[in-house]
């Protein structure tokens, strides 16, 4: 048995101090973990639900098993607000079970980093929160045993192993809305396994998502209007923060081209636009905020705008993860073709936290038959993170299983060896999965007869990575 097993504790404790129930797929889900957790190897899971289905309190009752066991747990977020929300949401709720949770993010002071992790070396930390601050060669634990890596997307897989690298036999489980292709290949072929959390809180809709141009402007600056008349709020994400002037000196923002053919229309900058929007719609607090903005600056506009103090928040994707503002029911997305399918699906994420009805309206010029507009018009049909992926994967490909020494690893583009998309059979994967898994557990050597063709096979594959099969 590995060192790092951990026996399935009872979770009534845990439970009882949740301020909500746990929906059916919440409860499969844990159920899946304690069971990795307590097995013949290490667990390697992804959580895969869309925004708002608790895809982080499952994550809670994982950290609570393995803190329970007296091991260590490491939450990485990719944004200092995700991770504020996380420690705030966390901190309160474990300190009531009897653990301490500590937060490690770049806006501490240098005092008190070091005395952040002064208490993760000692273990006196038993949960530690933070953004990529925990890959630093001088955060280590005493007593490491599960790391949790939220929005996985938004990080490398080389950040994301390093991570798991703190300790012998980490226990991983990962969350998503929306898997990028290398991660959803991944599970296909077993190297992950996955636990969908397919169901929403009671009283959650759908948020209805809608493709317009320009044409439509005047229109929805009046549905803006009436939104927030009514009592709600709205996010306006814009891919630049500034709409700087390069013939002056100054930095130009990215994608900011300005011999810009007619079918790329100029980026919407945050800043700009705010004041735009406020003298299209005076009636209205609108507020502006993105990541060039100081930690205590981004922290009152959000505050602020949580109170419901401002009515429109034009933002860069600094929002994408990690905001709750129930009473937000509209996003609307400027240069809409600027983005992927997982950033638009995670923006799209941000309305629709309350009982009322949202919609999410993209914003673009790109033709139907482009690729842009072929990707949001994707959006716009499908609200499954999972089939959203899907499409992705095909889009774009699954990128490298095996990468060659000391290169990055692609997360994306086409395979290096053919196979078919035969995946609309939902049991296919699994049931390849057991197969393998019985090869493996009778032949690893695959020296047997009727493993032949599959040694060379495999030899033939790892040969074109530049990789050595023994």
């Amino acid at each position: 048995m590995p060192e790092n097993r951990i026996e399935q504790v009872d979770l009534a404790p845990f439970l009882k101090a949740l301020p909500f129930s746990l929906t059916g797929a919440q409860v499969r889900a844990i159920k899946d973990v304690q069971k990795d957790l307590s097995g013949k190897t290490p667990m390697s899971r992804l959580l895969c639900g869309d925004v708002g289905s608790g895809k982080t309190a499952c994550a809670a009752a994982a950290a609570y098993t393995v803190m329970t066991a007296g091991k260590q747990v490491a939450l990485m977020a990719p944004t200092e607000i995700l991770a504020n929300q996380h420690y705030k949401d966390l901190s309160p709720l474990f300190e009531g079970l009897g653990f301490k949770t500590v937060l490690l993010t770049g806006a501490l002071t240098p005092a008190n980093k070091k005395k952040v992790r002064a208490q993760i070396a000692e273990g006196d930390a038993d949960l530690v929160i933070g953004t990529q601050a925990l890959l630093t060669s001088d955060t280590t634990f005493a007593r490491p045993g599960l790391v949790i890596t939220d929005e996985q997307h938004r990080f490398g897989v080389n950040q994301r192993s390093i991570l798991s690298g703190k300790g012998d036999q980490l226990h991983t489980l990962v969350m998503t809305a929306t898997p990028i292709p290398r991660t959803l290949a991944l599970i296909l072929y077993s190297n992950l396994d996955i636990s969908y959390i397919d169901e929403l809180p009671p009283g959650r809709q759908k948020v209805s998502t809608f493709k317009v141009d320009e044409s439509y402007r005047a229109r929805l600056n009046g549905f803006i209007e009436k939104q927030v008349m009514e009592g709600h709020q709205v996010y306006v994400v814009c891919p630049a923060v500034e709409q700087e002037d390069p013939e002056n000196g100054k930095t130009v923002p990215f994608g900011y081209r300005p011999d810009a053919p007619s079918d790329l229309p100029p980026l919407k900058a945050a800043v700009d636009f705010s004041k735009e929007l406020q003298e299209a719609i005076p009636s209205v607090k609108v507020g502006f905020l993105h990541g060039k903005m100081k930690s205590g600056e981004k922290d009152a506009v959000m505050t602020a705008f949580a109170r419901g103090e401002i009515g429109v928040l034009v933002s860069t994707t600094v929002i994408e993860v990690g905001v709750n503002v129930p009473s937000a029911t509209l996003m609307v997305v400027e240069n809409a073709e600027r983005f992927g399918l997982s950033q638009l699906h995670q923006l799209r994420g941000r309305v629709g936290r309350g009982k009322d009805k949202s919609w999410c309206i993209l914003m673009s010029q790109a033709k139907e038959d482009s690729p842009a507009g072929h990707r949001l018009e994707t959006l716009c049909k499908n609200y499954s993170g999972y089939d959203i992926a899907a499409e992705d994967l095909k889009m774009r490909g699954p990128g490298d299983f095996f990468p060659k020494p000391g290169e990055s690893t692609r997360q994306s583009g086409e395979f290096t060896f053919k196979v078919s998309f035969a995946c609309d059979d939902p049991n296919l994967p699994p049931l390849a999965a057991m197969a393998a898994r019985a090869v493996y557990d009778t032949d690893p050597s695959l020296t047997m007869e009727e493993h032949s063709e599959t040694a060379k096979a495999l030899k033939k594959l790892f040969k074109l990575s530049e990789h050595t099969v023994n």
